[in-house]
């Protein structure tokens, strides 16, 4: 089993595509949006997600809730890390060794976590 693909809501489309169109610059994801409510960033066996949330109301995170990218290196997970942070995402947990995995943690515009990994 493998996962299939993830979705973080959304209270603004524009700033959400403007930060993760940035943030993904460099990693060969394809961006489509087939509505006004919804884009994916694409990769092969990858899709990423920002939606306005179906029922109309706010999008709010979960507390514990997180998005786990896979990035590469330890020097990717830096580079991840220090441009969501210039993006205006929030540092939720400098770049370190965390486990068996180096690792940092950062909150996107709308509050969503983020973790990249090597």
């Amino acid at each position: 089993m493998r996962m299939n693909y993830f979705v973080v809501g959304t209270n603004d489309m524009n700033a959400s595509i403007e930060f993760y169109d940035a943030l993904f610059e460099r990693s060969g994801l394809n961006r489509i949006s087939p509505s006004d409510r919804m884009t994916y960033w694409l990769g092969e066996d990858f899709a990423f997600a920002a939606a306005l949330p179906f029922d109309g109301r706010q999008a709010t995170n979960g507390n514990g809730t997180m998005v786990g990218f896979s990035v590469g290196t330890a020097e990717a997970v830096r580079q991840f890390h220090e441009r969501a942070i210039e993006l205006g995402g929030t540092c939720e947990g400098t770049p370190g060794q965390r486990g068996p995995r180096f690792s940092a943690y950062v909150r996107d515009l709308d509050g969503n976590k983020l973790c990249f990994s090597d």
